[in-house]
């Protein structure tokens, strides 16, 4: 028989009433009633509408809803926490912008938004400039070509045109400015030196970008000035060595179909890409260090522009972003005015590489290179000294150990900086055709009323206001019509001013033969007559046509001569 332990034999102990209210937690709820949750009710439609685009904002905004995006246009102070910093997190494009900025940087006479306003011109030259190759091909048989069936016949096309040019010289004048502004508040100095290094290739690389393009028109201007430019690389020692970097630019001996193609392809791809490198590192580098405040708010040395008191933050949104929009804003549509009423980009006859222009020259910002070689050897002008320039401005924060940002501490340095301005200055006059370079007067003085290349005065006029006649500068004329008037007395004036300046252009007098040469084409025939100091009679003629029908209208009839009057002409009035 069996028998069990005394443990066995003992009575259970009762549970406490802690342990069974924790047996029956853990029970599922077991009822003899089925009891159902009320159904959750469905909002209005409307009501889902609106939440399903809230939600599309702020997938968009990168996480700002509607609602605060009317707190920030309203004003209102940012919640806690602030959802308005998200975006520079998680969006493509405000993760590179700094969330806040100093209040002293954000004044506009600070930097005058001369970064800003670089960068948006390249967007800008980027965006005109894809609209124009819609209609462009890099050959020498289509390209001038394609200008003019960009000027007539494509909607806007010569407002694309004239938008591209004009962002193109503001581009190079405002990044010049840029490192104009920075060099005399002395913000390249510790720990920017290598913002200044990359500031000044973007420099060097917006100068080439905007270079490349001048040739595309592929007229006289572009082709001469391209041609002069790309010459001064076969000064490079040793020869060998230059003749070959001048055979890369231009693809052959003269510019033709290689050189047109490799300076496209520099324009629309190499260049950019290069500069949107350049950019990236440029602006790392200012976020990182963030821009420098005005130099009497920090003690000397120090650099504290990081280092933003919470009652000094201006956030980016909504306050600097609504005024940098307003900024752009402003420029687009003074840009547009100006382009629209005042600027017309030049083209001139289609390249001819074996008729050199009376005048040729460089773009504007090259003409103190053009000036170094009216009065240096063409490897001083064209290598020596800009490199040795290019160098001493690369290096500039690391010459410059003067610790103080403060103008009054700086005086060595912004006399420097005003000396050099004044003498680039000066060379680029010295570019100009007005110094050092003059022909014939008899040659001038019509070039001045009626150039081969250029528009001048008597096709701006038109040819309606041209009678048919002669006209002798010394007998005095009568006419009704003003601008013509204009155009003789601008006439009599040049004779005079070259009778002056020039030794042996004595007792000027002029002859202006207007005739109807063919239906809708008038010739106009200039003769100067005038006494060399050797007393014999020197003539000088040039005939030039000008047909009605000529594009100069559309160029300049409808600003000049205001639409109806325009219009009349145009009909044959």
């Amino acid at each position: 028989m069996a028998v069990s332990s005394p443990r066995a034999r003992l009575p259970k102990a009762p549970k406490s009433w802690s342990r069974r209210a924790a047996e029956f937690r853990d029970q599922p709820f077991r009822s003899s009633m089925s009891v159902q949750s009320p159904a959750p009710q469905k909002k209005p439609w409307f009501l889902a509408l609106l939440s399903s685009l809230d939600g599309i904002f702020v997938y968009l905004t990168a996480g700002i809803s509607t609602r605060e995006f009317r707190a920030m246009l309203r004003g209102d102070a940012p919640g806690r926490p602030n959802t308005r910093l998200t975006p520079h997190a998680d969006a493509f494009l405000l993760h590179i912008k700094p969330s806040y900025y100093h209040e002293s940087v954000t004044r506009f006479t600070h930097t005058y938004r001369l970064g800003l306003l670089s960068t948006y011109l390249f967007l800008f030259e980027t965006i005109t400039g894809i609209i124009l190759m819609i209609w462009y091909a890099p050959t020498p048989e289509r390209a001038y070509v394609d200008m003019i069936r960009l000027l007539n016949n494509v909607p806007f096309g010569q407002l694309m045109r004239d938008l591209h040019r004009i962002g193109a010289e503001l581009m190079v004048g405002i990044v010049t400015l840029h490192m104009v502004r920075t060099y005399l508040t002395g913000s390249y100095k510790p720990p920017r030196e290598f913002t200044w290094l990359t500031g000044v290739l973007l420099l060097v690389i917006t100068l080439f970008l905007s270079f490349s393009g001048y040739l595309l028109p592929w007229d006289q201007l572009a082709f001469w000035a391209v041609t002069i430019g790309t010459s001064m690389a076969e000064a490079v020692p040793p020869v060998f060595v230059g003749e070959i970097i001048n055979l890369l630019a231009r693809g052959a001996p003269d510019i033709g179909a290689s050189g047109l193609l490799r300076f496209y392809l520099l324009h629309v791809l190499f260049l950019p890409l290069l500069l949107i490198l350049f950019f990236f590192v440029h602006y790392y580098k200012v976020v990182l260090y963030g821009i420098s405040l005005p130099a009497q708010e920090e003690e000397v040395g120090e650099d504290t522009a990081n280092r933003v008191p919470a009652n000094r933050r201006v956030y980016y949104l909504p306050e600097v972003l609504l005024d940098e929009g307003t900024f752009l804003l402003a420029v687009t549509a003074i840009i547009t005015a100006v382009t629209v009423f005042l600027f017309q980009a030049p083209l001139e006859h289609i390249a001819n590489p074996q008729q050199t222009p009376f005048h040729t020259v460089a773009p504007w910002y090259f003409y103190w290179l053009q000036g170094l070689l009216k009065i240096a050897d063409k490897m001083w002008a064209g290598v020596i000294i800009p490199g040795v320039l290019l160098v001493m401005l690369m290096a500039i924060p690391y010459l410059d150990r003067n610790p103080s940002r403060r103008g009054a501490d700086r005086r060595v340095a912004t006399i420097s900086g005003i000396v050099a301005g004044v003498l680039m200055i000066i060379l680029s006059w010295m570019g100009t055709p007005a110094y050092a370079v003059q022909g014939a007067p008899a040659l001038e003085v019509v070039e001045k009323l009626m150039p081969e290349e250029k528009v001048g005065i008597s096709r701006k006029i038109g040819y309606k206001h041209i009678p048919l006649g002669t006209y002798d500068t010394r007998e005095l004329i009568t006419t009704d019509d003003a601008e013509f008037a204009k155009l003789l007395d601008e006439f009599v004036h040049l004779l005079e001013v070259w009778e002056e300046k020039a030794p042996d252009f004595n007792d000027p007098w002029g002859l202006l033969t207007v005739t109807q040469d063919q239906a809708n084409l008038k010739l106009l025939r200039w003769e100067i007559t005038w006494i060399s100091n050797a007393g014999t009679e020197e003539y000088f003629k040039q005939d030039y046509w000008l047909h009605k029908d000529s594009y100069y209208w559309e160029q300049y009839g409808r600003k000049k001569f205001g639409v109806p009057e325009f219009l009349e002409m145009q009909n044959g009035g």
